[in-house]
């Protein structure tokens, strides 16, 4: 089914070759980490192998080429169709539950006793985020049923997509509530950031606190640009750790 959906739903986009870190260890935990505007699985999967979380299985897909507004219409990876990143930036939504279907579908064939999150960086996080939300409600924007049982969400130098109708739609379901309540994400932005400008980190934290995600926390690093950094990852080990019960963490 998820398959059919990104299919149908991605213009006839290709999503491009997946990369997978296994765990050194026990596998407890099975994470989906979605890459940046014109970037690619493989440069994730070089970043998230060197982290001390053994227990982790890292997922890594690559974004479709697809034309992207931002650019003028110059083709790139991308998980969605963006245009400028301003305060009325237009959601792509074909395109959100497109990467959102694909995603749910890596995670659908994890083992029942494995938790699984996911997790990006810039339009990475975007997507991460809006899957969150798509968890919160039970349904993609299109309003097929949204199945994965998230357990944890990271998003670096991002936004939410949709932050403005989150709230009501959330609070018409109170299942959507007690979900929404339930799952733990960690914002991450630099206060320099000069490609998505930390307003957006703020205001998207902002928004899922008022929509009734309990569980958020956000993290400004004080004189970061659009990238991450040691100290950001060393926090968001730490974070995932705790969060997911990762044996070594307590």
């Amino acid at each position: 089914m998820f398959m059919e959906i990104g299919s149908r739903s991605a213009r006839g986009y290709e999503f491009g070759r997946t990369y997978v870190v296994r765990p050194k260890g026990k596998h407890q935990a099975t994470i989906v980490w979605l890459h940046g505007l014109g970037d690619n699985g493989s440069s994730s999967s070089q970043l998230l192998e060197s982290l001390p979380l053994p227990n982790v299985k890292w997922i890594c897909p690559t974004a479709p080429s697809r034309p992207v507004s931002l650019l003028g219409g110059f083709p790139c990876t991308a998980w969605f169709d963006v245009g400028e990143i301003s305060e009325d930036l237009h959601d792509d939504i074909e395109g959100l539950d497109a990467s959102a279907a694909h995603i749910a579908n890596l995670l659908s064939a994890e083992p029942t006793d494995v938790k699984v999150g996911i997790g990006g960086f810039s339009m990475g996080a975007a997507i991460a985020l809006y899957s969150t939300t798509c968890y919160a409600l039970g349904r993609y924007g299109n309003g097929l049923p949204y199945t994965i049982n998230l357990r944890a969400t990271v998003g670096l130098s991002g936004w939410l997509p949709g932050w403005r109708s989150l709230r009501s739609k959330i609070e018409s379901s109170n299942e959507a509530t007690r979900r929404a309540a339930s799952i733990p994400v960690i914002l991450a932005h630099g206060t320099s950031d000069d490609v998505v400008p930390y307003r957006f980190g703020e205001t998207s934290a902002h928004a899922l606190a008022m929509a009734g995600f309990r569980q958020v926390v956000f993290k400004p690093y004080e004189g970061l640009g659009h990238y991450t950094v040691p100290k950001e990852m060393n926090e968001v080990v730490h974070w995932l750790a705790s969060r997911l019960g990762l044996d070594g963490s307590r």
